[in-house]
């Protein structure tokens, strides 16, 4: 292989499919679903609205929305065999457990059997509703709490805040949420996403494509880093003088340490994302009281964009918008499955349609071809 031809490692800059679900522009922080700029769905859409845009390429009517909303309330309940399944598993990661259950979910499913366009949607459906009542089950659970029953007339972001924290939201609250639901809808071909078309090109089954998507999501260089930022703020103390933050981060840069939430593979300017989510903090903080988090990473941020020359990307408000609104630290990765089970069952739904089974090559750098074969009493 020449070097002109020579691939970058990890696949970076190539262009592996067509798709017609995100559009992102790195150097200009542009991230579009389906030709919707990611800002004017935050300020102006629901996360319902986002997810019929993403499975059909276009915004629904109203009527069309009222359908759907009215399919992702009749999912929710859990089968009573997968409730059961979920007390039964050892306490450890809760990706862990989150990987077991999608897959158990499979053997539920009404259209189990159906592999057609019209039941691969209906359990995209399902899958984007009721991942979200196991994610909340889960983490009433983990509390020693009982299981809350979905409430039919709420939305989607506030039945998950219902079901997790027993108490109806605020409109904050729910507002908060569901824009964070849209922010991590969809990443164009981010490594979990790859995975599940890489399953769905086999002509797999949705639920094994999706369970490919949160085996790799689990990895600490995909999901978690929001996670590792709200452990960083925890460290530093909610009663710490705003300084200490500063502090800390200093010393964890002068030890080489890398400083969870910053820097994105694609975008080199501000990740839209955190746009948004920096303004939910502060709201969320000041509707509270408690604007702490929210002010030791503001600094944070000042630190490391002077220091370092990076910007927030998704992962470093989310952290703080989350704990604000109750969600316990080790939810932070199953609730980004919550979001990005739109985005990546709208992929399985494209693979599916113009499929090819995704088989690239590999640039061999082993042994010279041909060595010399020696019988074992010669070696």
């Amino acid at each position: 292989m020449t070097t002109a031809t020579k691939p970058k490692a990890g696949l970076e800059d190539t262009v592996a499919t067509s798709s017609a679900i995100c559009y992102l522009d790195g150097e200009h922080g542009v991230l579009a679903y389906c030709g919707h700029d990611i800002h004017d769905l935050a300020r102006h859409s629901t996360f319902e609205e986002v997810c019929f845009l993403l499975w059909h390429r276009r915004l629904p009517t109203r009527a069309e929305l009222g359908d759907l909303q009215s399919q992702l309330v009749a999912a929710r309940p859990l089968p009573e065999p997968l409730v059961r399944l979920m007390r039964s598993l050892p306490p450890g990661n809760s990706m862990d457990a989150l990987r077991t259950l999608i897959s158990a979910l499979g053997h539920y499913d009404a259209d189990a059997a159906e592999q057609s366009p019209q039941a691969n949607y209906r359990k995209a459906i399902r899958l984007t509703s009721q991942v979200a009542s196991l994610v909340a089950t889960m983490g009433r659970l983990n509390a020693g709490a009982g299981p809350i029953q979905p409430d039919p007339v709420l939305s989607h972001a506030a039945n998950f805040l219902y079901m997790l924290t027993a108490e109806r939201p605020s409109s904050l609250a729910t507002r908060a949420f569901d824009v964070a639901l849209i922010l991590h809808a969809d990443h164009e071909l981010n490594a979990s996403t790859f995975a599940a078309r890489v399953a769905a090109a086999t002509l797999t089954d949705i639920h094994s494509a999706i369970v490919a998507a949160i085996g790799t999501l689990k990895g600490p260089l995909h999901g978690g880093a929001n996670a590792d930022v709200m452990r960083l703020l925890l460290e530093i103390g909610a009663g710490a003088a705003p300084e200490k933050a500063e502090d800390v981060v200093r010393a964890k840069l002068a030890r080489k340490e890398k400083i969870p939430g910053f820097g994105h593979r694609v975008y080199h300017t501000e990740d839209p994302r955190a746009t948004h989510l920096r303004q939910m903090s502060r709201d969320l903080g000041q509707r509270a009281g408690q604007t702490v988090w929210f002010e030791m990473s503001q600094r944070i941020e000042a630190l490391v964009k002077t220091e370092k020359k990076l910007n927030p990307n998704v992962d470093f408000y989310s952290a703080s918008t989350y704990h604000a609104l109750g969600i316990p630290i080790d939810l932070f990765t199953p609730i980004f499955a919550v979001s990005r089970m739109s985005g990546w069952t709208a992929h399985v739904l494209e693979q599916y349609a113009n499929n090819r089974l995704i088989r690239p090559r590999a640039e061999y750098v082993g042994p010279e071809y041909p060595q010399r074969y020696l019988p074992l009493e010669a070696r």
